[in-house]
């Protein structure tokens, strides 16, 4: 896929104060990128930076070829052709529906808007709220009313700061997975910045984990989870615990419950010590093992218990078991491991 957006070595700053540094990605046209990151990393920064909110003093920003920031470029905001949704949604409490999603548009673009109002409500599911006023609608309805804002001048790229972060859980994942629907239906690009990994998972093509204002990895969802690039993403996305080993070869490793085989990314010198990301799902319950641990904790998560597993060198991993197989503190359990996604790092 050719590239639609691209971001290359951005340097934003205040004063001493670095916020992001050489910070770089491309994103294609139609894709739905997540930024996630410890609080402060640079991630809504970056957005501003992307919306023309923020000038950096190094790097580039180009949308289809066309730069919009470089050394000499500054192309002002209302200019990049970008929608934003936040997370207080931003709506005129004394608009109506129809006034709040006109307002974004040019004299020229008003002419004739009432079609296109129309089509956005019914695209956002929300035919005939046309006259009625933010306060009467719920907060998801507010929020899908800000996206058919952002969409109404036809942007060419939509970027969403924590939209879904004050509605509950269960309407933030409905939400999330509608919005998607209607981004991929209108082959609309965006980026997404969330604290929530399970709606970056849900809604993105592409993850960025942003760590002290650079980009740690940029992949699939299921490259951050299963081929974490570093220790930092492995403890950052999902769940895992880590278990101490000795390389024997670079697939082979000798631990405390004996060798494993398995190691989808990285090859360590022998004898190099190592610690082996197991994910909870790689932890298997088997009654016929011989390798065993102790229950010390359990937190039931509906379709899943969580375990937290002790062994014989009071060494800790976690385990995640369909909520059926309910076993209580203090149980002695066998288990295997799934060796198709271990990783080991130094």
């Amino acid at each position: 896929m050719s590239t639609f957006l691209e971001v290359d070595s951005l340097l934003c700053q205040y004063d001493e104060n670095i916020i992001l540094k050489d910070l770089g990605f491309h994103l294609g046209k139609g894709e739905i990128a997540s930024l996630l990151g410890p609080s402060g990393c640079g991630k809504s920064t970056l957005l501003r930076a992307i919306a023309g909110f923020e000038t950096p003093q190094k790097g580039s920003i180009a949308i289809n070829g066309k730069v919009l920031s470089d050394k000499t470029t500054n192309i002002a905001p209302e200019k990049r052709r970008i929608g934003m949704v936040f997370q207080d949604y931003a709506l005129f409490p004394h608009f109506t529906i129809q006034q709040n999603i006109a307002y974004g548009l040019s004299k020229k673009q008003r002419m004739g808007s009432d079609d296109r109002i129309d089509r956005l409500l019914k695209l956002v599911d929300l035919s005939g709220f046309n006259q009625r006023y933010p306060h009467e609608l719920s907060g998801g309805q507010q929020q899908r009313v800000a996206l058919a804002r952002a969409l109404a001048p036809e942007p060419e790229l939509i970027l969403l700061d924590e939209p879904f972060s004050n509605l509950d859980a269960d309407l933030r994942t409905r939400l999330g997975i509608q919005v998607r629907e209607i981004l991929k239906s209108l082959e609309i690009s965006a980026i997404l910045v969330t604290h929530d990994q399970q709606e970056a998972f849900a809604m993105a093509d592409h993850i960025g984990l942003i760590n002290q204002g650079s980009i740690s990895q940029w992949g699939t969802p299921y490259d951050l989870y299963h081929e974490p690039s570093s220790r930092f993403v492995a403890q950052f996305i999902g769940r895992g615990s880590f278990l101490k080993g000795i390389s024997e070869t670079h697939e082979r490793f000798t631990t405390e419950i004996g060798p494993i085989e398995g190691n989808r990314c990285y090859a360590w010198p022998e004898g190099t010590p190592v610690d082996i990301l197991l994910r909870p799902d790689d932890v298997m319950y088997s009654e016929h093992s011989q390798t065993t641990a102790t229950i010390c904790s359990k937190t039931f998560a509906g379709t899943a218990t969580h375990y937290m597993l002790s062994l014989e060198s009071g060494a800790k991993i976690e385990a995640a078991f369909p909520s059926h197989q309910d076993f209580k503190i203090g149980d002695v359990i066998g288990f295997e491991l799934d060796t198709e996604h271990l990783i080991a790092f130094k």
